[in-house]
């Protein structure tokens, strides 16, 4: 049987390349939205992160009709960290949207989601967006995409996807390159022309592949998925089992079944083959598992996810402000959110430390575990979190770690000192190509040597420079690489940061703290730029006699303290530092506190006793 009232697709392309607002203007003309209703920009990024940083994180479904024939659609993200997220929901939709920006044209996450569509063997339909930017180049973008088409391989019937010239902004879109369209129909047409409506025996017993899962606080977990053979029920009576757990078979039953319809989940009594439902009321669901008939137990093979490259350590906060900030502040706390975590995000891997009180943490890249960190600070936890580390594996008896291919746009004038750059963090020049004033570069650079790098970046180019890296393979290790060519200034005494102390601090570096900030002794309050740690009093108060004016001290001027973000702290830690994360405050520390004791130690360590 197949479903000709339906179409599922996924949006897929690198990030900023406007997927969110081409499914605004889907939603805005599929007759989703009253003609006189408010519309936010950006409807799909519902996380108030999201919105802030204007990237996709979660994928997320909706749907809008045309002509009677009802598109559901999922958002996905454009960053590579959040790549896991696309690899799950492409098994939902037989076709994709490829969107790509008519200036830059393919970059390296649009290669990595293609490949992944095309290996699933889904229909595409090109989308070149953008193209009322004054610097679009349509002709050129387009050749760049048939020869990614025919870098990965696409057959014959790929390789002729149809091409749509849309902007997302104006909602408009056109199949001819020269003309400009007025709505988007000529997409909506496209979609239903192109893309396979799904296909399934909608009298055999019931089969749903369940590739993302949502929480709701009064029906508890939902797991989502495309019903690909039967009908599902409220009522029914289903198992659970799980492609690669041969043991596991759970004895459920669907209290509930929604349908997307707009950006709302509407409840129904049935749902048949091609249809994406939302079930709840399974207990013990895992992304990956099949939700099957109980006469026809038969699992669905699930992609097999990208391995993480990055670890982190999160540890409960043992510093002298521990407990004072966060609502969620020991060891039981933070294992519980961790390993719900790991359940909800694939890409995620949690495993338990050397003590109760550490917990290794792996991801996809540094944005990947920030984002966690970050919304775990927000929802009320306090804990602390090491320097990122890559993983390595041992491949042929050889150590071998994560290699990134790196996308560098930047300024022609710059090019000299972001190679230099390059080569201190051993990366390998594969490609140079001028584009007007700017030079666009491409390295492959062990991915320890990008830790840092952005922040360094956007200096060298006076903030022109962009930067992209999607993971490339594994390498033989490439030897040392010096990250930090910079110190700490590191607090010698508790107390309040006083005017008088910060003053004489700053002559050693930038600071990171302003007057009246509560310090404590082994925190680091700024940066020495010339490469060794130093301690400084910031709580240092001058000593008043009777040869001082008491308004002398107004005359003290302070430079305005460096403002340091999540990512620009986890960038800035070095081995023997760690990051102090609660609903308020980030801090920079020593894992040493103790000035004296910190000096035996790395006594010891440069004598070979550790």
């Amino acid at each position: 049987m197949v479903n000709d009232k339906i179409r599922n697709i996924a949006i897929i392309a690198h990030v900023d390349h406007g997927k969110t607002s081409l499914v605004d203007a889907l939603l805005k003309q599929g007759s989703v939205f009253r003609d006189n209703q408010a519309v936010e920009d950006r409807v799909m990024d519902s996380n108030a992160i999201e919105r802030e940083r204007g990237i996709t994180i979660l994928s997320k479904n909706c749907s809008c009709m045309y002509n009677g024939v009802k598109i559901n659609i999922i958002d996905t993200p454009g960053h590579a960290d959040f790549g896991g997220e696309v690899e799950r929901v492409l098994k939902m939709v037989d076709g994709v949207l490829l969107v790509v920006d008519a200036y830059e044209g393919p970059m390296p996450q649009t290669r990595f989601v293609l490949e992944r569509a095309l290996a699933l063997k889904l229909k595409v339909v090109v989308v070149v967006n953008k193209i009322d930017r004054p610097d679009a180049r349509v002709s050129e973008v387009i050749d760049e995409v048939l020869e990614l088409f025919l870098d990965l391989d696409a057959d014959e019937e790929q390789l002729n996807s149809p091409f749509v010239f849309a902007s997302a902004r104006e909602g408009i879109a056109s199949t001819d390159k020269d003309k400009k369209g007025s709505d988007m129909v000529p997409l909506f047409e496209t979609i239903i022309s192109h893309i396979p409506a799904p296909e399934g025996d909608e009298k055999g017993a019931v089969q749903v592949l369940v590739s993302s899962a949502e929480h709701n606080d009064y029906v508890g977990k939902l797991a989502v998925g495309k019903i690909s053979r039967g009908t599902l029920s409220v009522g029914q009576n289903v198992v659970l089992c799980n492609y690669h757990e041969e043991d596991k078979k759970i004895k459920s039953k669907v209290v509930s079944l929604f349908v997307f319809e707009g950006l709302k989940k509407t409840p129904v009594q049935t749902a048949t083959v091609g249809e994406i439902v939302c079930v709840a009321g399974l207990e013990g669901v895992n992304i990956g598992d099949t939700i099957c008939g109980e006469g026809a137990v038969e699992p669905v093979e699930f992609v097999k996810i990208a391995e993480p490259s990055v670890e982190m350590t999160f540890m409960v906060n043992d510093s002298p402000f521990a407990g004072k900030e966060g609502k969620f502040v020991t060891s039981r706390h933070l294992r519980d959110r961790l390993y719900k975590e790991a359940v909800k995000d694939l890409s995620l891997r949690v495993e338990d430390g050397e003590t109760a009180e550490r917990f290794k943490v792996s991801g996809r890249g540094e944005m990947h575990l920030s984002i966690l960190i970050e919304n775990m600070r927000r929802d009320g936890y306090e804990f602390q979190v090491s320097m990122p580390k890559v993983l390595i594996k041992t491949i042929d008896g050889k150590k071998c770690e994560p290699i990134d291919r790196l996308f560098l746009d930047v300024p022609e004038s710059c090019t000299g000192v972001v190679m230099q750059k390059m080569g201190v963090r051993k990366g390998e020049l594969v490609g140079m190509t001028p584009h007007g004033s700017r030079m666009k570069m491409e390295f492959l650079i062990p991915e320890r040597g990008l830790f840092g790098f952005k922040s360094e970046l956007l200096t060298d180019t006076k903030g022109e420079g962009v930067i992209n890296s999607i993971f490339e393979d594994y390498e033989p290790w490439k030897g040392e690489i010096n990250r930090r060519e910079y110190g700490s200034l590191i607090a010698h005494e508790s107390g309040e940061s006083i005017t008088y102390g910060l003053y004489n601090a700053q002559e050693r570096g930038d600071l990171f703290i302003g007057a009246g900030v509560p310090v404590y002794a082994g925190m680091v309050v700024g940066q020495n730029p010339k490469g060794d740690d130093i301690v400084v009093n910031v709580c240092k108060k001058k000593h008043l006699s009777n040869t001082r004016a008491s308004g002398s001290d107004e005359a003290l001027r302070l430079t305005p303290p460096k403002k340091m973000s999540l990512e620009d702290a986890i960038e800035f830690l070095a081995d023997d530092e760690i990051l102090e994360v609660t609903p308020k405050s980030m801090r920079i520390r020593k894992i040493i506190l103790d000035h004296n004791m910190r000096l035996r130690a790395k006594g010891k360590l440069m004598r070979g006793e550790i």
